[in-house]
């Protein structure tokens, strides 16, 4: 006698949920001009004091270096980003956001709200309220050791 699949469809709701995020999102971000991973590079640079090593940020990031390299490549394409040297060692370089960085992160700010509110349009303020502590469940899961 087999077991019903009671998580499968939840699961797919989960996986069709998360495409909708991204296509929302990239929707939103299309006109500033930067790609989702490129907004989230962006959005980790201006969480540091000084600018970070490449290495840093893939750290940050939970992604390989040579991806940061392809981020960067393209933001600083944009005159979004600019690679610098670290004043200490000729041989470590180091991203920092220009002015036109800084431009496009606020306009990333409502970028990104409006996306949201795109998703969440549907839902009442109650169940806003309640999403948010279901999701707050699952992202601060501490058995989550990735």
């Amino acid at each position: 006698m087999s077991t019903p699949d009671t998580d499968g469809p939840l699961a797919e709701q989960l996986l069709r949920l998360t495409r909708r995020l991204h296509r929302i999102q990239k929707r939103h971000l299309e006109p500033v001009g930067v790609t989702p991973a490129q907004s989230r590079l962006l959005r980790t640079l201006a969480h540091y004091d000084a600018p970070p090593r490449m290495a840093d940020l893939a750290q940050r990031l939970e992604v390989v270096p040579r991806a940061v390299t392809s981020l960067v490549d393209g933001l600083e394409s944009g005159g979004l980003v600019r690679r610098a040297p670290d004043p200490s060692n000729r041989r470590v370089i180091r991203i920092e956001l220009t002015d036109a960085g800084q431009d496009a992160l606020k306009k990333l700010r409502s970028a990104r709200r409006a996306a949201a509110e795109d998703i969440l349009a549907p839902l009442t303020a109650e169940q806003r309220e309640v999403l948010g502590g279901l999701l707050s469940a699952l992202v601060d899961d501490p058995g989550d050791r990735c």
